[in-house]
């Protein structure tokens, strides 16, 4: 098993989330999805936003870096014209989802309209048109989505990543260890079927 912890704001998580489910399928693992908030661990570690918006060179290797990856994964890109997206709602009603058969789609659809299509992805227009198209009920999990006990769950969850010492996306977990980045998913999927020792 493999806990996936990403945000729909991540250029980088983007990579991860179109990746994830085939990888695993292929390698008989299971993914927990762990939607959470970067925002406020960027925060505590005294970064206002994206540590890459800090560094016009960086930024500049980001976005060639991430031409080359999705040109490698066979995957649309799109230098987004606001970065990082405000990404809450998808986040929620990721949370709400996390266990169910569609998420990962959603999640695909959701990072695809960020990253490819450039465009908004906190809108409820925007999240009710994607779970139209995935034949789920919009307005219920909408609603269920903006509920302040959902809202304080997200916080908990974001919470419990800065605990686990999360300061980036993606990471994911098997077991205790943590593997961070995009380019570990295929480390963590391998450590995630080692064999046993007994």
């Amino acid at each position: 098993m493999i806990e996936f912890w990403f945000d729909f704001g991540s250029n980088y998580s983007y990579l991860s989330v179109m990746r994830i489910e085939a990888l695993a399928r292929r390698h008989g693992v299971t993914v927990t999805w762990r939607p959470f908030l970067l925002g406020p661990i960027f925060r505590s570690l005294g970064w206002e936003s994206s540590p890459f918006l800090a560094q016009a060179q960086k930024l500049r290797y980001v976005w060639r870096d991430m031409a080359r990856r999705c040109d490698a994964y066979d995957l649309p890109w799109t230098v987004p014209t606001t970065f990082p997206r405000r990404s809450i709602l998808p986040a929620r009603v990721t949370l709400l989802g996390a266990g169910e058969p569609w998420i990962g789609e959603f999640c695909r659809q959701v990072m695809q309209i960020n990253f490819a299509a450039d465009r908004d992805i906190d809108g409820a227009d925007t999240i009710a048109r994607v779970l139209d198209r995935l034949g789920l009920p919009a307005n219920d999990l909408l609603e269920r989505a903006l509920s302040p006990a959902n809202k304080e769950a997200l916080h908990a969850q974001t919470a419990r990543a800065a605990s686990l010492g999360i300061f980036g996306a993606p990471t994911f977990f098997v077991g205790d260890e943590m593997f961070w980045g995009d380019d570990r998913l295929d480390d963590a999927m391998a450590f995630a079927t080692r064999p046993i020792s007994s």
